[in-house]
C-alpha cells in the first residue's frame, strides 16, 4: 500500500511564480501589439484621408483645365465677333440685303458655336456699373437722373466663359 500512496498522491505544482511572469509578459506584449495596431490604423486612416483629398483636388483641377482649355482660342476669336457686329451695324443702313443676311448668318453661326462652348455676352447697357464685369472707358453726363452710375453705352462687348470673365465690357458710365 505504500506504493499506492506514493502513486496517488498529487504532485504539487513546482513553479507557480513563473506562470504569473509569463502571464504578465504576455499581457505586456498584447498591450504593445494593441498600441502598435492602433498606431498603424491611425496612419492608415490619415493616409486614406490624404489620398481622398488628393483625388478630389486632382479631379477638380482636371475639370478646371478642361473648362478653360479653350479660353485662349475663344479669346482669339472675339475680334472676329467684334468685326461681324460692326459689319452688321454698317450693313443695317445699306440696301444690300444679301450682304446683310450673309453677315448676320455668319455672326449667328459663330455665336451659337461659341455659346455651345460656354461663351455668353455680358449684358451691360442700362445696368449699374459693376467693376467685376465692366471697364469704364469714360464718364459722360447722364441724360436723366436715373442713369447716374449706370452704363449709358457699350463701346466693346464683354464676354463670360463658363461664368468667368473672358473680356470685360468697355462701357461709358453716366455721371
Amino acid at each position: 500500500m505504500a506504493e499506492k500512496d506514493t502513486m496517488q498522491t498529487p504532485q504539487e505544482p513546482v513553479e507557480k511564480a513563473p506562470k504569473k511572469k509569463k502571464d504578465n509578459t504576455l499581457q505586456k506584449k498584447v498591450e504593445e501589439l494593441g498600441d502598435k495596431l492602433s498606431q498603424e490604423h491611425d496612419k492608415y486612416v490619415r493616409l486614406y484621408a490624404e489620398f481622398e483629398t488628393f483625388r478630389r483636388r486632382s479631379a477638380e483641377e482636371k475639370l478646371a483645365l478642361v473648362s478653360s482649355a479653350s479660353s485662349d482660342t475663344i479669346k482669339g476669336m472675339l475680334p472676329v465677333l467684334d468685326d461681324c457686329e460692326r459689319a452688321m451695324q454698317m450693313l443695317a443702313e445699306s440696301s444690300d440685303d444679301a450682304a446683310r443676311e450673309g453677315t448676320s448668318l455668319i455672326y449667328n453661326k459663330l455665336m451659337e458655336y461659341l455659346k455651345s462652348r460656354g461663351l455668353s455676352v455680358i449684358d451691360a447697357k442700362g445696368k449699374p456699373f459693376d467693376t467685376d464685369y465692366h471697364e469704364a472707358v469714360t464718364q459722360f453726363p447722364a441724360p436723366s437722373e436715373d442713369l447716374k452710375g449706370k452704363v449709358i453705352d457699350v463701346v466693346q462687348t464683354g464676354y463670360l466663359l463658363n461664368g468667368k470673365v473672358l473680356r470685360y465690357a468697355k462701357v461709358v458710365v453716366g455721371a
